[in-house]
This record gives structure tokens, C-alpha cells and sequence, in this order.
């Protein structure tokens, strides 16, 4: 038995009203196939071009171990040179990724490789992010903090993709205050013995391969696999359903500051708190 998935829509282009009208507004999950040909990142943007412009930053690299109480907010579990990463990645499998890596703000002359694109929304433009894995490589399920519209260019290589929106939160195991189900569930192969909630959550799957696009709807779980290493480029717009914006409000205010206040009264008891919560709430 597997997960109750649909395929994405693919499309080879659209138009900005199309977008708006059959993806946007239904809230609905798209993959455009040709979209940015005519950035210079799709014929420069690999490992090796990466390499070659960045090799000498230092990079914050993350695993797929379990949260940790001690950890704060997104703080990475190992730092390595960019050109040594790369290597790395084309060495031999790693669990080690990059996420949330701002491009402006690290390497600027790559803002010069692509533009942004206008999808009918209006992007923020000091937020591109870039996203690393190597082989087999994987992040949690989970969400954004501040529930965006998010634009996903993927670059060398294939990415596997599983999403879920908001209505399935039921069915998924979440974490409370958190924005991530059980880490010990793998969405790639789920036991539904252990975890027979997940039997009746609806989603999506899709592969990426260079220069496709995937466009995620506001606040949509996803978790992503890389097939093979690779990277993608993120870029987002602010959530537009009020109810998404107050929830992007509580999360970034509210929820994330009561997390971290008993992170430090109570440590690794709030984290088996919160994972017990996790399987009671979903009897």
C-alpha cells in the first residue's frame, strides 16, 4: 500500500493569467516544464558553476537527525566550504543539505543569472533562497513558517516532491507547536501499521528535473527527496488568504516563542511532549 497521491499538473508554460486563474486562485500545486530557458542560469547553474563562484563560503549544512531541545530555530548541524560540499555531493551519498541560503546576501554576482519571473503576484525580492542535497538526501515534512506562495527552481539533477495542503493536518501526524509532522515517519516508504492515519490523507507527487518549476500554494506541507544531488532556487510571495496571513502571524509571534520558552524550561521532556501529542491527537 503507498500514500494517496495525485500527479501534479505539468505544463509546459503559462501564461500569467492562466496561472492565476487555474493554479492561483484554486489554491492548486503546478509544475511548469519551460519556463526560465532564457535565464542564464539554466545553461550555467550546476554543482561544478557553484563551485566556481561560491567555493570559498562557508556553507551551514543540516542531516535528517531527530529536533533537538538544545538546538535553536534552524541552527545547522555542521559547516563545510562550499567547493568541499560539492565535492562532497559528488563523491558518494551525504545526508548533509543546505536550505534557506540567501543568495543576495552570499554570493550577489548570481543575481545576475536569473530575473523575477511575474506570476500575477508580487515576489519578495530579498528572499531568494537556495536549497542543496545529495543523493537520497531529505527534508521532514513540513511547512512555512510564513505560509508564502513559493516558486521552486530546480537546477542538475532529480528532486522528488510530496505535498499536502492544510486540510490534511488531520491525517498527518503534525507536531504541535511545531511545523513538521513526526520525524520518524518516512513519507518515501510509510509504515501505515504504525502510522494508519496517513491512509487517509490526500496529496500530490511530482519529480523536478532541471529547469522545471514548481509552484506550492499557500502554506502547503512538502517533502523532498533528492534522487540524485542537486539544488533549487526558491522564491516567494506573501500569503494572500487572510486566515493564512493570521496564521503566519501566530506562527512567527506567538507559536515559535512559546516553543523556544519551553525548549529552555523543561528540554527534552517538551520534545516527547510534543511527539506523544503528535499520536494522541491522531487516535
Amino acid at each position: 500500500m503507498s500514500l494517496n497521491l495525485s500527479q501534479i499538473d505539468r505544463v509546459k508554460t503559462i501564461t500569467k493569467e492562466d496561472f492565476i486563474k487555474n493554479y492561483f486562485k484554486p489554491q492548486k500545486p503546478v509544475v511548469i516544464e519551460k519556463f526560465i530557458e532564457d535565464w542564464p542560469a539554466y545553461k550555467k547553474w550546476n554543482l561544478e558553476y557553484i563551485k566556481e563562484v561560491a567555493g570559498d563560503k562557508t556553507v551551514p549544512l543540516y542531516d535528517d537527525r531527530p529536533v533537538d531541545y538544545k538546538e535553536g530555530f534552524n541552527e545547522p548541524h555542521a559547516k563545510m566550504k562550499m567547493s568541499e560540499y560539492v565535492d562532497l555531493l559528488k563523491r558518494e551519498p551525504t545526508k548533509f543539505r543546505i536550505f534557506l541560503w540567501n543568495i543576495l546576501k552570499e554570493v550577489p554576482v548570481l543575481q545576475k543569472d536569473f530575473s523575477y519571473p511575474d506570476f500575477g503576484l508580487r515576489l519578495m525580492k530579498g528572499l531568494p533562497m537556495l536549497f542543496f542535497g545529495g543523493r537520497d538526501s531529505y527534508t521532514f515534512m513540513h511547512y512555512d513558517i510564513d505560509l508564502a506562495n513559493i516558486f521552486h527552481f530546480h537546477f542538475e539533477g532529480e528532486k522528488k516532491v510530496i505535498l499536502f495542503d492544510q486540510k490534511q493536518n488531520k491525517h498527518l501526524y503534525k507536531i504541535p507547536y511545531s511545523l513538521i509532522t513526526r520525524e520518524d515517519i518516512d513519507f518515501n516508504n510509510p509504515d501505515f501499521k504504525k502510522w494508519p492515519k496517513l491512509k487517509n490523507a490526500k496529496g500530490y507527487v511530482t519529480e523536478l528535473n532541471h529547469g522545471n518549476v514548481l509552484y506550492m500554494p499557500e502554506g502547503y506541507w512538502h517533502y523532498m527527496r533528492y534522487i540524485t544531488p542537486g539544488f533549487s532556487l526558491s522564491l516567494r510571495a506573501i500569503a494572500r488568504n487572510p486566515k493564512n496571513l493570521g496564521k503566519a502571524v501566530y506562527n512567527v509571534f506567538i507559536m515559535r516563542s512559546i516553543d523556544n520558552v519551553m525548549r529552555a524550561i523543561r528540554g527534552e521532556k517538551w520534545i516527547e511532549w510534543k511527539n506523544k501529542q503528535a499520536l494522541l491527537r491522531n487516535l
